[in-house]
C-alpha cells in the first residue's frame, strides 16, 4: 500500500481527481479522521471535510503512475 496526503479545495478539483483515479484498476481509499471512503466515489468525497488534508491509500505496490497523474493534489 502507498500513502499520500492530498488536498481537494474546489468542486472542479474533486471532479478532475475522480476522473483521474477511475483510470486505475486497484482500490484507492481516502481517509479523513475516522471516515474512509472509496476515492472513485464523487459523493463519498463530498461527505469528507475538504478543508483539511486527506490521506490517500492506494492498494498497490507500484503507485508511480498514480503519483504522476495526481501530483497537483499531493501536499508536498
Amino acid at each position: 500500500m502507498t500513502t499520500f496526503k492530498i488536498s481537494l479545495q474546489a468542486i472542479n478539483d474533486v471532479k478532475e481527481f475522480v476522473n483521474t483515479v477511475m483510470k486505475f484498476d486497484f482500490d484507492i481509499d481516502l481517509v479523513s479522521g475516522r471516515y474512509a471512503i472509496d476515492a472513485k466515489s464523487i459523493m463519498g468525497i463530498f461527505s469528507l471535510d475538504l478543508s483539511k488534508p486527506i490521506t490517500l491509500n492506494a492498494h498497490t505496490d507500484d503507485a508511480s503512475v498514480l503519483r504522476k497523474e495526481i501530483d497537483k493534489f499531493i501536499i508536498k
